[in-house]
């Protein structure tokens, strides 16, 4: 160094030049390497002769970090404190800091000298950190209506500055009422790292109407907005009122299962309820419904329901049994006899006007009551009765026998004009049996709804009397049937055939004969004109002849 410069550096480490100053100020990030500029950046003048950077201390004295000659490619470190390991100086005389910390905010001087002039340019650093964590702690698991319940703690951790923490609700910001709404904040300063962490604790009074509500923390800091939301809350709150439902059908039946069901609007529910069955008090634990089963018109009546922690809070139900009772004095098979008597008594009581109807294999009828019964009366009678939402059925089944009787008897030719088919038809119950005089080839026979029907079939050589006997145990009945053979009404048609060809063969003759005569007649005519023309021709006659003679010639012939 030469005596010029050795002289200025005296006068600098003196303070007796003059001094421009400028001031400035940034914001470095936490753990980052913090980058001060020297004059904003601005080139070094063309005389410098060397940069120093120094500090203000917390007392307010300066502190030494390093010093670089224009002439020389590293600086010298000044510093002796935790920045000896942490200052460097790059080609723009920039003052870098490594792992910058809050200890950094500090103002930091950067002293420019010059062949001519010694300036100084501050510039105020402060280190920000946004919050490691944005999170809610200590959640609650329920809300219980009407008391106060601390939701959670929302924490936002080591920031700096500090982050500020509100609360909002289903998006609306929770405002601090000291009752419903209770929000303490609280703040704590990591005395190590001077990085501060925000808590903030909401106590809220809950309403039914908060199941659905979502509460968020949000947290704001310079440099980040966060938020952490919670769950929605059950919301827990006594019973105020208790509901019986008859859960089986409408309307109530004898015989059926009836269940009862007791419902609070309590929440959670209750584990168990007392029914009041008809004086008994039931006590149902883990379950809200009770069974009657099979229930009898005994049962119907007021039934109850109460909450095992308070009878006072009860509902009441009255149960109605629909019954219906219904009895034939006939049932099953009843047989009777034709001519006899039918009597049925019904008897039928219930809950309501019973109404009454009767059918007969499945077609509708009177109450089957007969002087004297036919075979047509029998049948399966059922009698329907009913009243709204039952119905009761009682059915007998009415057998009416009787000696057959010979409804119809008949005889065509069958179908290959050899054979004859006789039909006999009758009614009769029993199942009749039938017997014929002749015979046959073929038999083919049916019985539905009593009456039964016999068919065979006969090849009749002479002409015969057939008789069909029907017969059960009851009796029997006959008729006959002539039938003529089929050889002689073979033969009648082969004669009445051959009288119809010789009737043919003497109408042929005749017309034959006719038509000869009128050929004999035409040729008499003809020669006869021919021997008058040639008798005029000799005489000289004229051809024609008189008129007179003309005339007789015409009346020759038609007269022939």
């Amino acid at each position: 160094m030469d005596s010029a410069a050795f002289l200025l550096l005296l006068c600098v480490s003196a303070g007796t030049l003059l001094r421009a100053r400028g001031s400035d100020s940034m914001t470095a990030l936490y753990g980052e390497t913090i980058t001060i500029p020297c004059n904003s950046g601005a080139p070094a003048p063309a005389d410098l002769m060397f940069v120093k950077w120094k500090y203000e201390k917390a007392d307010g004295t300066p502190g030494d970090l390093l010093i670089k000659q224009a002439q020389s490619d590293q600086p010298t470190v000044q510093a002796t404190d935790d920045y000896a390991q942490r200052v460097s100086i790059d080609d723009k005389y920039n003052l870098l800091i490594t792992k910058a910390t809050l200890s950094d905010q500090k103002t930091f001087t950067c002293m420019v000298v010059s062949g001519t002039n010694l300036m100084e340019y501050s510039v105020t650093v402060s280190v920000s950190k946004k919050p490691t964590s944005v999170e809610i702690i200590d959640k609650a698991d329920v809300l219980q209506k009407d008391k106060p319940v601390t939701l959670g703690t929302c924490v936002a951790t080591d920031a700096n500055p500090r982050a500020e923490i509100t609360w909002t609700k289903n998006g609306q910001l929770m405002v601090a009422d000291g009752k419903a709404v209770v929000i303490i904040p609280s703040l704590k300063v990591n005395p190590a790292t001077g990085l501060s962490t925000t808590s903030s604790t909401l106590q809220y009074v809950a309403t039914k109407e908060d199941a659905d509500a979502v509460f968020v923390c949000v947290s704001t800091h310079e440099m980040i907005t966060e938020d952490a939301e919670l769950e929605p809350f059950a919301i827990h709150y006594p019973s105020e009122t208790v509901s019986l439902q008859i859960m089986s059908k409408k309307p109530v039946v004898e015989g059926d299962n009836v269940t009862l069901k007791c419902n609070a609007d309590g929440n959670p529910p209750p584990s168990s309820y007392f029914f009041h069955l008809k004086g008994q008090k039931m006590l149902v634990e883990n379950s809200d419904t009770y069974t009657l089963t099979s229930i009898s018109r005994e049962a119907a009546g007021e039934y109850k329901c109460t909450l095992p922690d308070n009878e006072k809070m009860e509902d009441t139900q009255n149960i109605v049994v629909s019954y219906l009772d219904l009895n034939l004095s006939l049932s099953g098979k009843v047989v009777k006899k034709v001519g006899e008597a039918l009597s049925v008594q019904t008897e039928k009581s219930g809950s309501g006007d019973v109404k009454v109807s009767w059918t007969k294999n499945g077609k509708t009828v009177a109450e089957p009551q007969a002087d004297k019964l036919s075979f047509a009366d029998a049948g399966v009678y059922v009698c329907v009765a009913s009243i709204p939402g039952v119905t009761r059925r009682k059915s007998f089944e009415l057998v009416v026998e009787g000696k057959p009787v010979i409804t119809g008897l008949s005889k065509h030719r069958a179908d290959d004009a050899k054979h004859k088919v006789l039909t006999c038809e009758a009614v009769g119950v029993p199942e009749p049996s039938f017997t014929w005089s002749v015979n046959s080839t073929d038999e083919e026979s049916s019985y539905v709804n009593n009456k039964a029907t016999h068919k065979i079939t006969v090849v009749p050589r002479v002409n015969l009397t057939v008789t069909c006997t029907v017969s059960n145990k009851l009796g029997e009945d006959v008729r006959t049937i002539n039938v003529s053979s089929v050889f002689k009404e073979e033969s009648e048609k082969k004669e009445s055939q051959e009288d119809s060809d010789d009737q043919a063969k003497l109408i042929v003759g005749v017309v034959a004969g006719l038509l000869i005569a009128a050929a004999v007649v035409g040729l008499i005519y003809w020669l006869y004109m021919k021997n008058s023309r040639q008798g005029s021709w000799k005489t000289g006659e004229k051809e024609v002849g008189t008129s007179e003679e003309s005339k007789k010639l015409e009346e020759n012939n038609h007269a022939v």
